[in-house]
């Protein structure tokens, strides 16, 4: 099962119609069965059935993640494959202990591939939706693997199967959340 944890600031938010479904159609389109939760009702047991779980963005002034962060201290060892997606992305390094910076971006931007992953399918860069305030300062355990003149815009953890990625790939860049979802599978 593929655990989607809805980041969004409530339950059943617009954020759920917005940043969730989108990644639970991607999913099941994969073969994947799904389950949703909201960030406030994650538990030992829900994350320990999952074979990956995927943190969902939120909509743009939707900060409210940041205060829960110590609910995510699972993520230092996560018990399976995790990607997180903007909101997502931010919360990995804030749990890992590193800092946000000021950079909003809307719209497309161009991706360039640092490091070649199998999470990239061979592709060395790509066009990505933006929709963020802030970008990340990667904790040291982590590699940029792709980046565009603001920002890093993939990150991995050294030794973890942990990804992030601060564009939204349910937007333009299926392919990716289906090479995530292929690499979680073996």
């Amino acid at each position: 099962m593929i655990l989607i944890i809805d980041m969004s600031y409530k339950p059943d938010s617009l954020g759920l119609f917005e940043f969730v479904l989108p990644l639970a159609n991607i999913c099941k389109s994969q073969g994947h069965e799904v389950r949703i939760i909201h960030r406030t009702r994650i538990s030992p047991e829900i994350l320990g059935s999952a074979k990956a779980v995927i943190l969902s963005g939120v909509a743009l002034n939707d900060d409210i993640f940041n205060t829960s962060k110590n609910n995510f201290a699972w993520l230092k060892f996560p018990p399976c494959p995790v990607f997180g997606i903007c909101a997502g992305h931010e919360l990995i390094t804030m749990v890992h202990g590193s800092t946000l910076t000021d950079d909003s971006e809307i719209g497309m931007t161009q991706v360039r591939v640092l490091m070649q992953d199998p999470l990239f399918g061979g592709r060395e860069e790509f066009q990505a939706y933006e929709l963020h305030n802030h970008a990340v300062v990667p904790p040291e355990e982590f590699l940029v693997m792709a980046e565009s003149d603001a920002c890093p815009q993939v990150i991995k953890h050294k030794n973890m199967p942990i990804y992030g990625v601060m564009f939204h790939p349910e937007v333009r860049n299926h392919w990716l959340l289906e090479n995530f979802l292929a690499m979680a599978d073996q």
